[in-house]
């Protein structure tokens, strides 16, 4: 008889599922899922490294707008651009990337992962180029939408890609990889753009800035060629030999890996084939609903799957609501209103700050745990936003007063506080950006972690305002985020997929 773990998952009948479930526990029981304690393999490594490419164009899409924003002139439409250019020119990405991420999601369930690595990458190129040839600024919106639809897909895919690759014990470690390219990213993209601001032609530097951007976008594409597909798409789609094989890449193919490849591969199985059987209700089977119906009632009607589309959506949007984002697009502006001499280089100093303490949480995030550095960090980030808040309320000159370095008169004396509240600020950012990347920064892209197979993709894709005010309340949801973290984001470090999906079996699973 044929080793049931090598035949398609979901061909199987309700009897032979029935008769077979018993003994599949057992020989799940039996067999374990203990994997080697030691570091991951090269295989792993290249395939993270060539994933992460998708992290450095979403960092290097978020830092160079900011840059091209100061430097655009009037090279758009004939004329400076207004603060509602601006917002369009930026909030059109986001707009998109909200739509996209959803709809990834879907499509990552249907035709596997990696295809919708290849049509983000697409995307970004085509984005990319727009923007590098427009010449008016719904031009330029309709290049920053494209980008944005590729950010969208890319940001939900990359993560659940890895994370559906890495070992357990280095799961974290290696999400985190994604996020550290979304900060090399971002200070690659204020290097460039500083280098065009000072040193380029005003009315073409920034197009060279916004077009560099598909060069990766294309180095990227060429490496999907070699990636495989993860191993647990490739076992719920009925292909669990292929999915043997890229975990044998993974582990070797002694005869105590050939043992832990059958327990990995049959664990999976087996928690599809419980969720398909428990989830999908009656009148689906009986009316002959699509996947599609049942997977939306899978995640909504059974209650760990709730819980965890509850926690993913908390971190998602806490990482989306406590202002880092408009921190990143709009940083060279505020340094100019602040009246720093070079802007882009200010902004600089932000982004490095990022990638270092990014790099310190690669090697935190397993040992510390994903709730606990949530718990530790963002009180700092909290302080750190309303030092800022307190800083913008001390400016005490009209924005848009003397810059640093300029001679101080009789009438410019009052902008000395100004000038003291501005390195307050810019302290205070620092601070706050150190604390998100260590925390906020990289554990919601875990979210996948508590979703079972069946569901992962698609729970996983789911001027009013003054600077001091806007800093505030930034501050506020950070310290509600905080609470609610503590009480139902339980840990995950160092679990299976599969154990950590039973977390939420019976309650939150906060100990």
């Amino acid at each position: 008889m044929a080793n049931t773990a090598e035949a398609p998952l979901l061909s199987h009948q309700e009897d032979e599922l029935e008769d077979d479930q018993g003994s599949e526990v057992a020989n799940a029981e039996d067999t374990g899922t203990e994997w080697p304690a030691g570091r991951p393999g090269l295989f792993i490594w290249l395939l993270t490294l060539s994933a992460g490419i998708s992290g450095l164009l979403f960092g290097y899409d978020t830092g160079v707008i900011s840059a091209t924003l100061v430097s655009i002139g009037t090279s758009l439409s004939g004329r400076v651009l207004d603060s509602l250019d601006k917002s369009a020119i930026t909030s059109c990405t986001a707009l998109f990337a909200l739509v996209a991420s959803p709809l990834s999601s879907i499509l990552a369930d249907y035709f596997g992962r990696k295809p919708v690595i290849l049509l983000s990458d697409l995307l970004f190129v085509f984005g990319t180029v727009a923007q590098a040839l427009s010449y008016t600024v719904p031009e330029m919106v309709l290049g920053r939408s494209m980008v944005g639809a590729a950010v969208g897909a890319a940001s939900f895919v990359t993560p659940l890609y890895i994370a559906e690759l890495a070992p357990p014990a280095y799961r974290g470690m290696l999400v985190t990889m994604n996020v550290l390219s979304i900060t090399l990213g971002q200070v690659i993209a204020y290097v460039i753009g500083w280098v065009f601001a000072e040193h380029g032609d005003p009315s073409t530097g920034w197009r060279w800035m916004v077009g560099l951007g598909a060069l990766p976008a294309a180095l990227q594409c060429s490496l999907l060629l070699f990636m495989p597909e993860t191993p647990r798409w490739l076992v719920k789609a009925g292909k669990s030999t292929d999915a043997r094989r890229i975990i044998e890449k993974t582990l070797g193919s002694d005869s105590a890996s050939h043992h832990l490849i059958n327990s990995v591969v049959k664990g999976i199985e087996l928690e599809l084939r419980e969720e398909h059987r428990n989830a999908a209700p009656p009148s689906s089977r009986a009316n002959g609903r699509g996947n599609w119906l049942r997977g939306w009632h899978e995640l909504f009607g059974v209650p760990k799957n709730r819980r965890a589309l509850v926690i993913a959506c908390l971190l998602q949007g806490l990482q989306q609501l406590c202002g880092f984002n408009s921190l990143m697009y709009f940083s060279a502006t505020i340094f100019t209103i602040l009246g720093f001499p070079v802007p882009t280089l200010t902004s600089l100093t932000v982004a490095a700050t990022n990638f270092a303490f990014t790099v310190i949480a690669l090697f935190l995030i397993d040992r510390i745990g994903r709730r606990r550095i949530l718990l530790y960090s963002i009180p700092s980030m909290v302080i750190g936003l309303l030092l800022s808040a307190v800083g913008f309320g001390l400016i005490k000159q009209p924005f848009g007063g003397p810059e640093f370095g300029d001679h101080v008169t009789a009438e410019t004396a009052s902008s000395m506080s100004s000038r003291d509240a501005a390195i307050v600020i810019l302290i205070s950012i620092m601070i706050y950006v150190a604390s998100y990347a260590l925390g906020l920064g990289n554990v919601p892209w875990m979210q996948s972690e508590l979703f079972p197979l069946n569901v992962r993709s698609l729970g996983s894709g789911m001027d009013l305002l003054t600077p001091s005010l806007t800093f505030g309340l930034y501050g506020l949801v950070c310290a509600v985020g905080w609470y609610a973290i503590w009480m139902i984001y339980p840990e995950t470090a160092g679990l299976t997929l599969e154990e950590a999906t039973g977390l939420l079996e019976n309650g939150w699973g906060v100990k």
